[in-house]
């Protein structure tokens, strides 16, 4: 995800008027998912079930990400570059609330979904959770999974040198989603096995692809292995497949966008993935119910389009400054969550003036550790990456005057 100015608490950030409609994306997102959490257990009368305010969130944030990594990568052009950004983009924070939510663990017990044995550090290690079987410590971590399934599936096509086309990649997981669906009930493949061959497979085809020695044959291997794991160990593969049809349904609004591509296929996406639990074997969460998951769906896809059209006019900064923390605020508002409820008790059945006041306490204890990690973790990171990123551009171009060229 692209950069933006610092923000203060003082004076909200103003993003350039092309990137703010997607920090304005993220901060939506981003405040859906604590307000889903944050109302299930302290406000719960408040909670809407004609939609799922999470996985509304979570769409919202798969939408930006196709819509905006392919072309970060493409216009980067240097894939040893966009995989230095990634990891001191995601992994500092995700670290630290790993050892956070451990540090409480004697006090606050770690979710019964982490594997009690060391594939869980496997699992962690390579963020592919979801697709290896394991939880998370923090129960928001599975959509990491399928960012990372979604990061080295593209490493893979812009590696290989596949430009045109990638838009019909959502279409094809939309069907995928819904054979998946008809056909499976559970994941063919499971244990902690996972987790320790996608640790040597992802740490080896890493390796090829930040050094460039065998980086076609290093991309292609982690490729293969996204999307084996997202059809065959994942523990919904109709889900998994759903996910990366929206992605893709992202990159295809932004080929269409720039007029090197047509719109229909993030269309018959959209309406695969709508429909396929209505049919699916394993579809028994209230939240993909089909008039549930077809709402979601729906009020997701319109605040991307909304936003998008949005996107040359100046937006409520208070949006594109939550966009700007969003990581933070997605990581850490469960584990904040979880002490006050710790120290307050359940609140669901208290009196709603405590409920309603817990709840503005604990919104506020989370935007402030979010405005804080974001400034003194985050941010740094971020800027060690670019760092790291432009030292190495500079030694290439001293090694090979001119632009730096991606093996393909």
């Amino acid at each position: 995800m692209p950069a933006a100015a610092s923000p203060t608490l003082a004076s909200p950030v103003t993003a350039p008027a092309r990137l703010a409609w997607l920090d304005a994306l993220r901060g939506i997102g981003a405040l859906a998912v604590v307000a889903e959490h944050l109302l299930t257990w302290a406000v719960p009368w408040l909670r809407p079930t004609f939609i799922n305010l999470g996985m509304f969130g979570v769409l919202v944030f798969f939408l930006v990400s196709g819509y905006i990594i392919p072309v970060s990568l493409e216009r980067r052009g240097d894939v040893r570059g966009f995989w230095i950004s990634r990891f001191f983009r995601l992994y500092p924070l995700y670290a630290g609330v790993i050892v956070i939510v451990l540090a409480l663990s004697s006090w606050l017990p770690v979710r019964r979904e982490v594997p009690r044995d060391p594939s869980a550090v496997a699992a962690h290690a390579t963020m592919l959770l979801d697709v290896v079987g394991a939880g998370g410590v923090v129960n928001t971590m599975w959509t990491l999974s399928y960012e990372m399934v979604f990061y080295l599936m593209v490493t893979a096509l812009f590696v290989t040198g596949v430009r045109v086309g990638r838009g019909l990649l959502s279409p094809a997981f939309a069907v995928a989603a819904m054979a998946a669906g008809l056909a499976l009930a559970d994941a063919p493949l499971a244990g902690p096995w996972l987790a320790w061959v996608s640790l040597v497979l992802f740490a080896a085809g890493l390796a090829c692809v930040m050094t460039g020695v065998f980086r076609t044959a290093g991309a292609v291997v982690l490729g293969v292995m996204a999307l084996g794991l997202l059809l065959t160990a994942s523990p919904t593969p109709w889900f998994g497949a759903a996910i990366l049809a929206v992605m893709f349904a992202g990159t295809a609004v932004h080929q269409w966008e720039r007029g090197t591509g047509s719109l229909w296929p993030a269309l018959a996406a959209g309406a695969l993935v709508a429909l396929t639990p209505v049919w699916a074997l394993d579809a028994g969460w209230w939240w993909v119910q089909p008039g549930v998951w077809i709402s979601t769906i729906a009020l997701a896809v319109a605040t991307f389009a909304g936003l998008m059209a949005l996107r040359g006019r100046r937006l409520p900064g208070v949006l594109v400054w939550c966009g700007v923390i969003s990581y933070s605020l997605y990581l850490l508002h469960l584990p904040i969550l979880t002490v006050v409820i710790a120290i307050t008790g359940d609140l669901r059945w208290a009196p709603a003036a405590l409920q309603l006041g817990v709840s503005l306490l604990c919104l506020v204890l989370v935007v402030l550790a979010s405005w804080l990690t974001y400034r003194l973790l985050e941010r740094p990171m971020q800027a060690l990456g670019r760092r790291l990123t432009s030292a190495g551009q500079k030694r290439g171009q001293l090694g090979n005057p001119g632009p730096v060229a991606v093996e393909q």
